[in-house]
């Protein structure tokens, strides 16, 4: 029996400055399965920060295990309000002092044009990476308003370069 396909789609109108954001935490050794059950919920239970108008879960794979999120937000200075505010803020800036046998990635898309993404501890190239140039993201490429071409933006990152690496040293 043949049925009908209800096709749908979407007025963006009210959304010009829309940003959809991909977020992905892959377990790179066993006991990376309890960092991403203890690290990876936290983001979940915080409450609905302004801006955010849908957070969806999603699974990338069970093997190795990698869990997702797609978030869409209203604009990018809500966004990055948010990644600067806590418990978001030390979640990252503990996160990139130890991946805890994790790896995290983001990729960014904003509908007025731009698009940029980070790959902590990612052995395989997936998105973005897995076809452009990559460097490491360090100094104009360290936070993701710069990446994204919206520097201005950036006034106070989350966690900056000099929260994690020794000046002059490279660590």
């Amino acid at each position: 029996m043949l049925s009908r396909v209800n096709r749908e789609t979407v007025d963006l109108s009210s959304y010009p400055d829309l940003v959809v954001v991909y977020l992905g935490m892959r377990v790179n050794r066993l006991y990376g399965l309890r960092t991403l059950m203890a690290r990876g919920p936290r983001i979940d239970r915080s409450d609905k920060p302004e801006g955010l108008l849908a957070h969806e879960p999603l699974l990338w794979s069970l093997f190795p295990m990698h869990l997702g999120i797609c978030q869409y937000w209203r604009d990018l200075p809500t966004l990055l309000a948010w990644t600067r505010s806590e418990p978001h803020r030390l979640w990252w800036r503990d996160f990139l002092r130890d991946s805890g046998g994790t790896g995290f990635w983001h990729e960014t898309y904003l509908r007025r044009g731009g698009m940029e993404a980070v790959y902590d501890d990612i052995p395989q190239r997936r998105g973005f990476a897995s076809f452009a140039p990559v460097q490491p993201a360090r100094g104009a490429m360290f936070g993701s308003a710069a990446r994204v071409g919206r520097p201005e933006d950036d006034t106070v990152p989350a966690v900056t370069e000099d929260d994690l690496y020794t000046p002059g040293t490279g660590h």
